[in-house]
């Protein structure tokens, strides 16, 4: 069964980033959410078996599953790699996020985070792709594919060597277009050449393009002076051919709100938009912003427990300001609680595991410098 884009929502609700209280995710702010995102027509939900430390599939079942008829929503959920060490955890796993989410099937199932090295070895390893294609027959997933974060020779790779492939999901912004470390443009164009439908990751890429600065986001309200900064994000990828779902990872009302606003009359970019963006994109490239999306996937495996993307937050701000004494208070702050950028033993996991490929031991051991004095 083929997928119809004309079915799909266009916005998707990602549970990476739910609202927190108390350090465990906060569900009635959670269903008051989902229940609106609902209400205005919206149904596709996006989960991970490593999301919030395996509760995101939980709030899943609380939220969503035990409210609402199985067939009134979409649920995606992944496969990961690194959790895997024998052929059989696959099948261990999948059992796990059943019970967890509380169904019988997935809607869309992933294996997840392919790229270079560990990740596709794996899979490969534990002949991932038959063992889903298994799990398409007995009917407990409807429709499989995987979310990607490689080279653009590796995903034509994987395409022409698995048909079954029904869609792939990208990280696909306007500032990563053109960025050789993410691709996301020459990835969107290949999925294109191949008719794969694209699910899309990371279009605000994690927050940094919900906001610029002051001269750049005045060029965009003089045009748009009713719309939001990260409603020219959702814009620029809804305007693009082939987009099953745009996911956003919506921590809040405000948020959820802005980006159904967005979805509900659409609007594509005019060429004007288009110019302004291209303007945008060239003053963040001669930034030295690190572009780190908040994803969190670093935090896990770290044994001295630093929360890196935090750590990464108050360079940023020192690096966007000068030296001012708020990033100093944050990291003040959060250090009471994790663990300092001088504790880094560089091990290397956080750098194994990062979506952008960026060089965290050297990230940290100028935070350090900066802030462990």
């Amino acid at each position: 069964m083929g997928i119809d884009l004309n079915k799909m929502p266009k916005l998707g609700f990602g549970l990476m980033r739910l609202p927190e209280k108390d350090g465990e995710p906060d569900m009635p702010q959670v269903c008051k959410m989902v229940d609106f995102y609902m209400e205005k027509g919206f149904n596709y939900f996006d989960t991970a078996y490593v999301y919030h430390g395996g509760k995101s599939e939980v709030v899943v079942r609380e939220a969503i599953v035990k409210r609402y008829p199985r067939d009134s929503f979409y649920i995606a959920t992944k496969l990961p790699a690194w959790e895997m060490k024998k052929a059989e955890d696959c099948d261990r796993i999948f059992r796990e996020q059943l019970e967890r989410t509380g169904v019988d099937y997935f809607d869309f199932y992933l294996l997840h985070s392919i790229e270079e090295g560990n990740n596709y070895d794996t899979y490969i390893k534990y002949n991932c792709f038959d063992w889903a294609m298994e799990k398409k027959k007995k009917g407990q997933i409807k429709h499989f594919g995987f979310s990607f974060h490689g080279s653009p020779a590796l995903l034509e790779k994987i395409l022409s060597e698995h048909p079954e492939v029904e869609f792939v999901q990208i990280q696909l912004n306007y500032a990563d277009w053109k960025s050789p470390i993410v691709h996301s443009g020459k990835l969107y164009n290949i999925l294109r050449e191949h008719n794969i439908p694209i699910i899309v990751m990371e279009p605000v890429k994690g927050g940094m393009l919900a906001g610029t600065t002051p001269e750049l986001e005045a060029m965009m309200k003089k045009v748009q002076p009713n719309k939001s900064i990260a409603s020219w994000a959702f814009r620029f990828v809804g305007s693009l051919d082939g987009i099953m779902t745009i996911l956003s990872g919506m921590s809040n009302e405000e948020q959820l709100k802005d980006n159904i606003e967005t979805f509900t009359n659409f609007e594509p970019l005019s060429d004007k938009e288009r110019e302004i963006l291209d303007e945008v994109t060239k003053a963040m490239a001669k930034s030295s912003v690190i572009q780190c999306t908040s994803c969190r996937y670093c935090c896990d495996g770290c044994p001295q427990k630093i929360s890196i993307p935090d750590v990464i937050s108050a360079l940023n701000t020192l690096r966007l300001y000068g030296d001012d004494a708020r990033p100093h208070f944050f990291y003040g702050n959060l250090v009471d609680k994790s663990g300092r950028a001088g504790d880094c033993i560089s091990c290397g996991q956080c750098e194994k595991v990062c979506p952008q490929h960026l060089p965290i031991i050297d990230i940290m051991k100028e935070a350090s410098k900066i802030f462990d004095k």
